[in-house]
């Protein structure tokens, strides 16, 4: 990146990388960024790695849940779930409310 780039100067250089994924997961992630609002692809991506990082307590079986439970909402398949039952499928105590 030339400094010409750059659009502000206490801004950290960003680094290219290349990534390989299935052609229909490309196809759920650029629906998903543009539902959500995102500008781009990249900036989605950018966002779901910082997440990631930031919460890494949240494993791998939770984004796979999240992910099925998604799937689920979009075909209409979805059982509806209220947030005490949600935290205690996560392992949260749910306080009376």
């Amino acid at each position: 990146m030339s400094n010409a780039d750059a659009t502000d100067d206490d801004a950290p250089e960003m680094v290219q990388i290349n990534l390989r994924l299935s052609e229909a997961f490309l196809e759920d992630i650029d629906a998903t960024w543009r539902e959500q609002g995102f500008s781009s692809r990249s900036e989605f991506l950018r966002y779901v790695a910082r997440d990631a990082v930031k919460h890494p307590d949240f494993s791998r079986t939770g984004w796979k849940q999240v992910a099925a439970n998604e799937h689920e909402l979009r075909t209409e398949d979805a059982e509806f779930v209220s947030r005490g039952e949600v935290l205690a499928m996560v392992g949260e105590d749910v306080d009376d409310e």
